[in-house]
């Protein structure tokens, strides 16, 4: 099979150093493996999106020498698909609608175990929807972190897949949309890691194909912290992109050439010396 890789951003802010380094990270996979690499705009979050943000990031890609080899997808043009996928789900009894509050949670621990609501329903307002998860133990093995568990009844309990407001859950979405655009790897941050034995698990009620997975190391702030566009980090300029392009590679453990002057040179060259052991071996580094 093809390697079909993917880069996802979000729209909550600009393209900063974390971001570039999951850009950079999957295009590198993707092209050692004589590939393809897209990019997906993952634009159903309405209410967290910061108008203009998916033109800037997509505009940037390219000064960095990053190009998609298909249109970009924007899952804000997909809700049919997630639709069909929850109606999946519902019609073999794997979710359940949920009106519960912060309180109703804080009494149950945080999460909801039983498989059904805690709370009365409430007339007139629509619910949440649950997907129930079984008490068993979901593993898989990253190519970066090697092999992990969770439970997630344990951990995560019947998680949201539609909320309130109608909004799909990103592990619905990123789901549906992995298994339709033929992803073979998730190339992502570790930040995300949490999240993959959910997806596991949608893919396994969905009868859809799980990929490989790789989780690349964070790019922390000066305190520690992950860099994220909701704690507004700083973009990375994309009318002077070398610097931040070569920070890039370095956190991945990628030899730079010095010698390169345009990002395209920088990253072929780059690849000619790329091994993708090399991203084993990086860590969670501080942002300069």
């Amino acid at each position: 099979m093809t390697y079909r890789g993917r880069f996802a951003p979000s729209p909550t802010g600009l393209l900063h150093a974390g971001s570039l380094v999951a850009a950079v990270g999957s295009w590198m996979r993707a092209r050692h493996e004589g590939g393809q690499w897209l990019v997906r705009m993952e634009d159903i979050d309405a209410p967290r999106e910061v108008s203009g943000s998916a033109a800037a990031i997509l505009a940037a890609l390219p000064a960095f020498g990053l190009v998609s080899d298909e249109a970009v997808v924007y899952q804000s043009t997909r809700i049919t698909a997630y639709d069909a996928a929850f109606e999946s789900l519902r019609r073999d009894g794997l979710v359940f609608p949920c009106w519960c509050s912060r309180s109703d949670l804080a009494e149950a621990d945080g999460m909801h175990r039983d498989g059904h609501c805690i709370a009365k329903p409430i007339h007139g307002r629509a619910p949440a929807w649950r997907i129930r998860v079984p008490n068993e133990t979901i593993t898989f093995v990253d190519r970066r972190l090697g092999p992990q568990s969770q439970n997630l009844r344990q951990s995560v309990g019947d998680f949201v897949i539609r909320r309130v407001e109608g909004f799909y859950s990103y592990q619905l979405a990123c789901v549906v949309d992995d298994a339709w655009q033929g992803i073979t790897e998730v190339v992502r941050g570790s930040d995300l890691l949490d999240s993959t034995p959910r997806q596991i698990w949608l893919q396994h009620c969905l009868g859809l194909p799980t990929p490989g997975y790789l989780h690349l190391p964070l790019v922390l702030d000066g305190h520690g912290r992950k860099l994220s566009k909701s704690e507004r980090a700083c973009g990375i300029d994309p009318t002077d992109p070398m610097p931040g392009l070569r920070r890039a590679l370095s956190f991945l453990g990628v030899e730079s050439d010095e010698t390169a002057v345009h990002p395209s040179e920088l990253l072929q060259a780059a690849l000619m010396r790329f091994d993708s052991r090399d991203m084993t071996h990086c860590s969670d580094h501080r942002a300069a």
